[in-house]
């Protein structure tokens, strides 16, 4: 193909490039950098230019932070236009195509779309439009601050969605048939968005990959907040942060991220989880937690692909150095504090008198990090009049002896069939097995299928039947396996973390 592919948007004509056949557009803006008058406020439309807009790199990442167990990140040079989004097409030219706009995990305080892991070549082939964009995370998309809106990372995603609700036909999608997908913070953030009245009309189906159990109260976030800015000598305003350094900010939530343990006697179940930010139940635009709100049917239910892995937590305990080490206290604290009350922590004994420390560790973190949180979303939406297709992916990890199971996060390479990625090489093999090219085959086509007329290709969970579709070399679809964990969470939904 000759030339650049063109598309005129809204705000202008942008210039992109061709990828395997594809068209691609990187680093468009959907709002206007939040940086100086604009910082740490709601996202502002983004501006108009004349000419053509080249649209051939992707845009700039947001100030990333790093839980304690992950590698610093250096901050880039200069550019602030950080709130762009990067298309692919498979034809500019076509009309009606369904489209999938993906939003990135990283614990709510890292994490971008120009990751590797993301390329859109497999789902485009399946004659998808994939979306995929970059929003405001850590403190500056998070941090709970006098004179701002509370979870403005929320309100980049709800304008980006805005963005391909007027622009996404340009490029020969439907804005009638838009997915969100989204993993870890992509799919709690998916989850958050499902009851919002701002997202009325942007989207008709979500998929959410473990989706993690993480909001926290007001009082709680005002408290890290104030710890936050106390470490760089100033206050919790909008205000008094305006000045910091964006960088010296993120980098200052790693610290506070590393010293959690200093704060387990106020700080409680949050403190143990090596993430200091997370949404707030703000009272405004995120009233009370997704499960409340669709089992409260104050939110309607939609169309929704929802999954976890069977060894969510191994992947910490691996990359903290921790695997082999869990003492019989370990698992004492992690259940006393993340087992569902009354009686979780007693019937986690009961049901595997014989585990291990280490796993009734993993188990009990599993479970209440992403497992239930996962499940009883698809409880919550079937009851408030959606369709819930569930699975758990039960193919391991072949690297590294074995030893990370089928680990959070394994299941994002496989979906978008980004095998010879890093994070791919990494988790499925180099090159990957046989094995793990079935699996992502396997995938990929239940988020074709699912993106172009709401079915998987097996049967939605129901009350009674469950049933839920097992990904591995062999798929099968069985009433839901972790039932004795669905027994000790039935009637527990996810708490916000709060003060001790």
């Amino acid at each position: 193909m000759s030339g650049q592919p063109s598309v005129r948007t809204t705000e202008g004509v942008v210039a992109g490039l061709w990828k395997h056949g594809q068209a691609e557009f990187r680093g468009i803006p959907y709002a206007q950098p939040p940086v100086g008058r604009l910082r740490f406020l709601a996202p502002a439309p983004p501006p108009r230019w004349e000419g053509t807009r080249q649209a051939v790199e992707f845009g700039p990442r947001v100030p990333q932070s790093m839980p304690d167990f992950g590698p610093a990140i250096a901050a880039p040079a200069g550019a602030t236009d950080w709130l762009t989004l990067n298309v692919r097409t498979p034809d500019p030219g076509a009309a009606g195509l369904p489209v999938l706009v993906w939003i990135h995990g990283g614990a709510y305080i890292a994490g971008s779309s120009d990751d590797p892991m993301y390329d859109p070549t497999a789902l485009t082939e399946a004659g998808l439009v994939v979306v995929s964009l970059n929003y405001r995370v850590g403190a500056e998309g998070f941090a709970l601050l006098e004179g701002a809106p509370a979870n403005r990372g929320f309100l980049d995603q709800i304008a980006a969605l805005r963005w391909v609700r007027r622009n996404i036909a340009a490029f020969g999608g439907d804005p009638d048939r838009v997915t969100v997908a989204g993993q870890s913070a992509g799919a709690g953030s998916i989850a958050a968005l499902l009851t919002m009245e701002e997202t009325r009309g942007l989207f008709r189906r979500a998929i959410t990959h473990s989706v993690p159990g993480w909001h926290c109260s007001r009082e709680l976030a005002e408290e890290i907040s104030t710890a936050l800015a106390g470490r760089l000598g100033t206050v919790p305003t909008a205000a008094a942060l305006a000045d910091v350094d964006p960088w010296s900010l993120a980098s200052a939530l790693t610290s506070l991220g590393a010293e959690l343990s200093g704060h387990r006697e106020r700080w409680g179940r949050l403190s143990r989880t090596g993430v200091a930010m997370c949404p707030v139940i703000d009272g405004d635009l995120l009233r009370e937690t997704p499960w409340s709100a669709l089992n409260g049917g104050r939110a309607g239910g939609t169309e929704l692909l929802v999954g976890h892995t069977r060894d969510e937590f191994r992947l910490f305990t691996v990359m903290t150095g921790r695997s082999g080490t869990i003492t019989d206290e370990d698992a004492r604290t992690a259940l006393d504090l993340f087992a569902p009350d009354p009686g979780g922590a007693d019937a986690y004994r009961a049901a595997q008198p014989q585990a291990s420390s280490e796993a009734l560790f993993e188990w009990v973190y599993g479970d209440a990090l992403f497992r239930m949180p996962s499940v009883l979303l698809a409880e919550a939406n079937a009851a408030a009049g959606g369709t819930s297709f569930l699975f758990e992916l039960r193919f391991g990890s072949p690297t590294q002896g074995g030893i990370l199971g089928a680990c959070h996060s394994l299941d994002v390479p496989l979906a978008f069939g980004a095998l010879d990625s890093p994070t791919g090489r990494q988790l499925c093999g180099d090159p990957a097995t046989p094995e793990a090219v079935a699996v992502s085959r396997q995938l990929r086509q239940a988020w074709a299928a699912f993106a172009h007329t709401g079915d998987p290709g097996w049967a939605a969970y129901e009350p009674g039947r469950r049933l839920t579709r097992l990904v591995d070399a062999e798929p099968e679809t069985v009433p839901y396996p972790e039932q004795v964990s669905r027994r000790i969470w039935e009637g527990h939904a996810p708490l916000p973390f709060d003060l001790v």
